[in-house]
C-alpha cells in the first residue's frame, strides 16, 4: 500500500450542507428554515424541556419526597442462595470472594443477607448487613455471622428440635405450677402459726402509770377589776313643761226657753142635751 492509495472508509466523510445558494440547489430562499416564527430567526436556541408553549411534562408530574444523600444500597442474598452455594462448593465459610467467584455479586457491591428460605448447615457468613430473621436462623443452625460494617462476630448454638422445645416448655410450666403451689402452702402455714401465737400469748399486767415527779402547776388567774370610766355618765335632765293656756276661751252655748204659743181658738165647753 502506498500513500496515494490511502482513502477514508466508506461513508466516513460527508460534504458540508450548503444553504442559501439559489432555488436550484433546493436549499435556497428560506435556507431550510421555513417562513417566519422563532426558529427562522437568527440566534434562536431551543430551551431544554420546551414544548412549544404548552405546560411541559416536568411541571405536570408531581414531586414527592427527597433523595437521601446518605442512602446505602445493598445487594440482597437470601438464605436459600447461601445453602445452595454451600452445597455446591462444599464450603463452610461463605465470603465475598466466594460469592463473586460464583457470579452472585461484584466486589464493589455491599451485601445484605435476608431471611428468605432455610439454612441447615453450620456456616460462617461474611457480609455487610444481616436482617434479624437471617441472623437468628444462621445462629440457630450453629453458624457464625461476621458483620463487616460493625466489625462484629456473633456465634450461635445449634437450635433445638421441635420436640425438645415442646418438652422444655412443658417442664417450665410444671416448675411454675409447683412454685405457685409452694407459695400458697407457705402462706397458709404462716396464717396458722399467727393464730397459734395469738392464742398462746399471756396477758401481762402493765404497771400503773408512775406518778409525775413534778407536780402540775395550776395556772393562777388573777381577777382584774374593771377599770373606772374616765368620763362620768351624763344623766339627761327632763324638765316638766306646763300645759299652755288656750288662747280662746271655750264658748258655752246659751239656750233660751221659748214660751208655748197661745191657742188661737178658745175652747168651747160641750153642752149635753137632755
Amino acid at each position: 500500500m502506498k500513500l496515494h492509495e490511502l482513502k477514508p472508509a466508506a461513508n466516513a466523510t460527508q460534504l458540508s450542507k450548503r444553504i442559501g445558494r439559489g432555488q436550484g440547489s433546493g436549499k435556497g430562499g428560506t435556507s431550510t428554515k421555513g417562513h417566519k416564527g422563532a426558529q427562522s430567526r437568527s440566534g434562536y436556541s431551543r430551551k431544554l424541556g420546551f414544548e412549544g408553549g404548552q405546560m411541559p411534562i416536568y411541571r405536570i408530574l408531581p414531586k414527592r419526597g427527597f433523595k437521601n444523600i446518605n442512602r446505602v444500597e445493598y445487594s440482597p442474598i437470601n438464605l436459600s442462595t447461601l445453602q445452595m452455594l454451600a452445597d455446591k462448593t462444599q464450603q463452610t465459610e461463605i465470603t465475598l470472594e466466594l460469592m463473586k467467584a460464583n457470579g452472585l455479586i461484584s466486589l464493589k457491591d455491599k451485601i445484605k443477607i435476608l431471611g428468605n428460605g432455610e439454612i441447615t448447615s453450620k456456616l460462617t457468613v461474611t457480609a455487610h448487613a444481616f436482617s434479624k430473621t437471617a441472623k437468628e436462623s444462621i445462629l440457630n443452625a450453629g453458624g457464625k455471622c461476621v458483620d463487616l460494617t460493625k466489625g462484629e462476630e456473633v456465634e450461635g448454638v445449634k437450635a433445638e428440635s421441635g420436640k425438645q422445645k415442646v418438652e422444655n416448655e412443658k417442664g417450665e410450666r410444671k416448675k411454675e405450677k409447683e412454685e405457685s403451689r409452694m407459695q400458697k402452702a407457705e402462706k397458709e402455714i404462716e396464717k396458722v402459726e399467727a393464730v397459734v401465737i395469738e392464742e398462746a400469748t399471756v396477758v401481762i399486767e402493765t404497771p400503773a402509770e408512775p406518778e409525775p415527779l413534778v407536780e402540775e402547776i395550776a395556772p393562777v388567774v388573777e381577777e382584774t377589776p374593771e377599770p373606772e370610766p374616765l368620763v362620768e355618765e351624763i344623766v339627761p335632765v327632763v324638765e316638766e313643761t306646763p300645759e299652755p293656756e288656750p288662747l280662746v276661751e271655750e264658748i258655752v252655748p246659751v239656750v233660751e226657753e221659748t214660751p208655748e204659743p197661745e191657742p188661737l181658738v178658745e175652747e168651747v165647753p160641750l153642752v149635753e142635751e137632755n
